[in-house]
């Protein structure tokens, strides 16, 4: 995990150069370093393996066959490289490789979609909290994810509690909630230990997998 006086290394795997490019240097410009970019997975693998990235961003369709080369690579980092966080950063809403990518553990991984990145401080802040161990879901990632099924766990929350659980599962601190809801972050400190409580959880990254098995995933 990286301490907050240290620049954040990373690695950008995406065949698209005007991607790649314009994400380094928007990263670079915020006070990040972009230590490698790569074009295909063996490529990322390489930097990865090369630089030690504290997080790699990731496309997840990428060539030869541009399906889940990006994904397998992205796993591969998980198992190879656990230090290293991994953020997708995908055009499309892909369910099945979000649940293969978080089945296991959700720290230190995030999913965002290149066309709901609408401000960049957010991106950056997304990026840092992924390589500090935290996560970063896409709103309509989580609602997928934790989508409610009766009889499941996820049917002993309240609506509010089930909103707070979306708003954990996108990486929102209690404060960011709070905000959100225009209530003190003390009242978001109950409703997160009820939703710990009820669904059993004892770490968000284990929360986030509970939710998921519960959820009701769309193909």
């Amino acid at each position: 995990m990286t301490e907050p006086s240290e620049r954040v290394r990373v690695v950008i795997a995406d065949d698209s150069v005007l991607m790649r490019e314009g994400t380094a240097r928007l990263l670079e410009d915020s006070g990040l370093d972009v230590v490698g970019q790569a074009v295909d997975g063996d490529d990322l693998m390489l930097k990865v393996r090369s630089y030690s990235p504290d997080v790699a961003i990731v496309d997840i369709r990428m060539p030869p066959t541009h399906t889940d080369e990006g994904l397998r690579a992205a796993q591969e980092i998980r198992e190879r490289y656990p230090g290293t966080g991994v953020l997708v950063l995908s055009q499309y809403v892909e369910t099945e490789y979000a649940t293969r990518l978080l089945s296991e553990n959700a720290e230190g991984i995030g999913y965002l979609l290149k066309d709901r990145v609408a401000e960049i401080g957010d991106f950056v802040a997304a990026v840092r909290r992924v390589a500090a161990g935290g996560s970063a879901l896409d709103p309509s990632i989580v609602s997928l994810l934790v989508g409610r099924r009766r009889g499941s766990a996820l049917d002993d929350l309240t609506p509010r509690e089930l909103e707070v659980l979306e708003l954990m599962a996108e990486g929102r601190s209690n404060k960011a909630i709070a905000r959100e809801y225009d209530i003190s972050p003390r009242t978001i400190e109950v409703y997160r230990a009820n939703v710990m409580t009820k669904m059993q959880a004892g770490s968000l990254s284990e929360l986030v997998r509970l939710a998921m098995r519960a959820g009701a995933l769309k193909d």
